[in-house]
């Protein structure tokens, strides 16, 4: 009897020794999450009917992996004519900056070599010759008027003694008219040139010799500074409409910006779609990460610093992550996080970015974050 007391006594000992050692024992901190990603909805800046869907839900996509295509509908001809009038201005851009051709230059250059030789012939004035010419020319005239007037008187006389015709005397009367018009013309013409050329005469032809110099001169020195960069200025404008609607027509292709997983399509051809309005979902599997909340007490913690991480679907195992972040400001602890301190404590948010095991770990997985080592997780 006495044996089994003391068995029984040493028994309570050595139970209630293991429990205060249990309570000696203090768990190692840990908060807990879930796993987070971000979520992309692509979709395009023009909008338009579909016209092709590659994209199934659930399927795995790279960078640049084609998920929808577009009708491109009046972009093309929208983009021949862009294309149409960019040629246009680089081809008169091109034409100033090479200047006037040679034939222009030179046939410029001949009409002001014309003006001036018809100014110097107006500034010299008659050749004497041509003064001589017409004082011959008068006395001619003159010796003709002088026959004229014979002629009528003697055929005045025959007239009164009726040996002629009235039509006799009327054309000696007419050759006399004649002759003396022929000696007035002789007269102004030889005074108009012993009095030389007009002074009007010579300005006028100054000026169109000036005139003539200053289109030859343009010619030599070819655009302005100012015609050639309103002629790139205009190039530039043609090529950036161009550049404006080749962007539009690789918006007609939607592709994946990032690796990740089709979350949700509603897509099929002949859908019509909005302009900057999401059409696919992807979830972004190249960086998860856990949102967790520290309480105010444990707030040891720095960025960058290396932290442990497990989740219940792979038990034992544990994953390299790295605290991201850390708020600012405490708040409360949201309802459905879990960790030992008090709910009613205030927290801190942090924001631990996942190292390894990203083709593992799944958005939505619960998730122990250890802030202290520990040998084994639970």
């Amino acid at each position: 009897m006495i044996k089994r007391f003391i068995l029984f006594v040493v028994a309570v000992g050595a139970l209630v020794t293991f429990l205060f050692y249990q309570q000696q024992i203090k768990e190692p901190l840990k908060v807990s999450g879930f796993i987070e990603a971000d979520e992309i909805r692509v979709g395009s800046r023009v909008g338009g009917r579909v016209h092709e869907v590659s994209a199934e839900e659930g399927r795995r996509v790279s960078v640049g992996d084609v998920l929808v295509k577009l009708e491109p509908f009046d972009l093309l001809e929208r983009r021949a004519e862009a294309q149409s009038k960019l040629s246009a201005a680089q081809a008169e851009c091109e034409k100033r900056k090479a200047g006037f051709r040679e034939e222009e230059i030179a046939q410029a250059q001949a009409r002001r070599d014309q003006l001036a030789a018809r100014l110097q012939k107006l500034e010299v004035g008659p050749r004497k010759q041509e003064i001589a010419a017409a004082q011959a020319r008068l006395d001619l005239a003159n010796a003709q008027l002088e026959l004229a007037e014979l002629n009528y008187k003697r055929v005045e006389t025959l007239l009164k003694q009726q040996t002629v015709s009235r039509e006799d005397m009327d054309k000696a009367e007419t050759e006399r008219k004649v002759a003396r018009a022929t000696v007035q013309v002789r007269s102004e013409e030889l005074t108009l040139l012993q009095e030389g050329t007009r002074i009007e005469d010579i300005a006028e032809a100054k000026a169109q010799l000036e005139e003539a110099s200053q289109a030859w001169q343009l010619c030599v020195n070819g655009y302005r500074a100012e015609d050639i960069a309103q002629a790139e200025a205009t190039v530039e404008a043609a090529s950036a409409a161009l550049r404006v609607i080749d962007r539009q027509l690789e918006e007609l292709t939607i592709t994946a910006p990032v690796e990740g997983v089709i979350e949700a399509v509603e897509l099929q051809p002949g859908d019509l779609v909005a302009p900057n309005a999401p059409v696919i979902s992807i979830m972004d599997t190249s960086h998860l990460w856990v949102r967790a909340y520290v309480p105010e007490n444990r707030l040891n913690i720095r960025v960058d610093q290396k932290v442990p991480i497990s989740v219940d679907s792979y038990p034992g195992e544990t994953f390299a992550a790295h605290i991201s972040f850390i708020a600012r400001q405490a708040e409360f602890t949201p309802g459905n996080v879990q960790t030992p301190e008090d709910r009613s404590q205030q927290v801190f948010r942090i924001k631990v970015t996942i190292d390894e095991g990203l083709d593992r770990a799944r958005p939505g997985m619960v998730t122990d974050v250890w802030l202290e080592s520990r040998e084994s997780p639970e």
